[in-house]
């Protein structure tokens, strides 16, 4: 073993090549005694809390508006008065329904509440109201691309323990120079759906890829707006690292990641920390942690060592929430009150994994499809133009994305507005490039006109302009004539070795 005897201070040169040399020594005793970070695997299981978009609370009729004055949107029941009593919220129990459908798992036909018991300034009740034991949905299963930094995205199916519907906590507002702690009750009771997944993520890009897939789902469906800087889709992460073919390692959990930035970040900071635990020959406490966007790493909050007690019990004031089908609808009754599962799944909307299959089997590659997938607007724009041109898919799809979508991003104008050029428009636009008679070069110049409000189209464009593309090799070799002669310079230049002189003369023929 290589020992670090003795630091000699003799300036900053050699200070700054010491430390240099004893971070190359830390790295190969790391290796050496605790493996490399390559030897290591890391295992992610997620909990996610949604806000289902609804206009009054789960339990109680308090609005849910975002932002609204502190404490103007509480109710009696909010505020635990005693002798309040939940009224159920159906459309919140519909929306549970429809994302356990959407995330394949089976809608359990008579779920339960329960509470979950711990004391928090936030929590009026001393309580929560979840569903720990009897779920609305058990199972399904969630298919993603990973594209995050990676060369070739791939697919991956992560697993679904359970989706339950729960009350959302109060807020606390900490004042640290004055010392005081405020609670607005704005958030208390709001609806939630919390969705676990089994431990099937080993990097940080899968489990964004995985959020980003899920938020789009929920998006899809309109069971949650995913909107992660209002606090509307809010992540934990359980994290632990293994050697391949040991058993899995004590886990860390990061609580409340509510961006893509943070939840990638606050992984890989969990992973390197517990690796160099690990490597240094100690052990990983199982342990609550906070993630400071600042540092850019976790902060111990509680030590979950010793288990923590929620003295779960069932909710004595709800009874089961009962979900028919069309089989099982009672013949009387108010059918208004009644939830129908068929209904839901029949009211179901493509899901984006149905979308992603569609565009992959009409030939548009990764890049293209989850450009698509990931951007409504350009995905009906594309249905709508494909009806109308002759050209292939493929084709279609990077004229869309790369000069009509490129050229709305440039005047900084949103995806919507591509419908500035008429489908028709654009569609006679793609059949006049793969006839020939245009190059993408006045193709451009078309499509800037139409952005800029022309309503004549395309072809009208060319024929009055005279931008019809030349295909008459005779006609050809006279511009070329014309253009060598003209620029004596550039043909120096060109037989110097300067091929970029070569494109300069032929972008003078294209503008002709």
């Amino acid at each position: 073993k290589i020992k670090m005897i003795f630091r000699p201070k003799l300036g900053p040169a050699f200070s700054a090549s010491y430390s240099r040399l004893k971070y190359i020594w830390n790295l190969i005793r790391h290796s050496s005694e605790g493996g490399s970070i390559q030897e290591w695997r890391a295992v992610i299981g997620l909990e996610v809390h949604a806000q289902i978009a609804a206009n009054t609370k789960l339990f109680s009729g308090s609005a849910t508006k975002f932002a609204a004055p502190i404490n103007s949107q509480v109710s009696l029941f909010d505020v635990a008065l005693p002798g309040t009593l939940p009224v159920l919220n159906k459309r919140c129990v519909e929306a549970g329904a429809m994302t356990a459908l959407a995330l394949g798992s089976e809608v359990n036909r008579s779920s339960r509440f329960d509470r979950k018991h711990y004391f928090y300034a936030d929590l009026p009740q001393g309580y929560q109201i979840t569903q720990q034991r009897s779920p609305i949905g058990k199972g399904g299963h969630l298919r993603y691309i990973n594209n995050i930094g990676q060369k070739v995205p791939y697919e991956k199916e992560a697993k679904i323990v359970q989706v339950q519907l729960e009350q959302d906590s109060g807020k606390s507002i900490h004042d640290l120079e004055g010392g005081k702690s405020y609670i607005d009750l704005n958030r208390a009771g709001m609806a939630l759906m919390e969705i676990v997944t089994e431990p099937d993520f080993n990097s940080s890009s899968e489990a964004v890829a995985f959020i980003r897939e899920l938020q789009l789902v929920l998006e899809t469906i309109g069971t949650c707006d995913c909107r992660m800087e209002e606090g509307s889709l809010r992540v934990d992460a359980n994290i632990s690292i293994h050697r391949q073919d040991d058993p899995l390692g004590t886990r860390a959990e990061v609580k409340n990641l509510n961006s893509f930035k943070a939840l990638k970040q606050a992984i890989e900071s969990e992973i390197k920390r517990q690796i160099a635990i690990k490597s240094a020959g100690g052990e990983i406490v199982n342990e609550t942690r906070s993630f400071d966007v600042d540092t850019g790493e976790t902060v111990a909050m509680r030590d979950k060592e010793r288990l923590q007690d929620y003295r779960f019990m069932p909710e004595p004031n709800l009874p089961p929430v009962i979900i028919y089908n069309n089989t099982t609808v009672p013949e009387s009754g108010d059918a208004t009150s009644l939830i129908n599962i068929d209904e839901l799944r029949d009211s179901m909307p493509r899901l984006p994994e149905d979308n992603r299959v569609e565009l992959l089997e009409l030939g548009l590659n990764m890049e293209q499809t989850l450009a698509l997938v990931y951007n409504a607007d350009l995905r009906s724009y594309f249905h709508a133009v494909l009806c109308l041109t002759r050209a292939q898919p493929s084709f279609t799809a990077y004229n869309l994305l790369y000069y009509l979508y490129g050229e709305l991003n440039k005047r900084e104008l949103e995806a919507s507005q591509c419908y500035l050029v008429e489908p028709g428009h654009f569609a006679e636009l793609l059949d006049l490039k793969i006839d020939g008679q245009i190059n993408n070069l006045i193709g451009t110049k078309i499509l800037k006109m139409l952005l800029d409000g022309t309503t004549t189209c395309p072809r009208d464009l060319v024929i009055s302009n005279n931008w019809g593309q030349i295909s008459d090799p005779t006609v050809l070799r006279g511009h070329l004539d014309q253009i060598i002669k003209k620029q004596p310079k550039t043909v120096r230049q060109y037989k110097n070795g300067k091929k970029r002189a070569l494109t300069a003369m032929i972008n003078q023929v294209q503008a002709l």
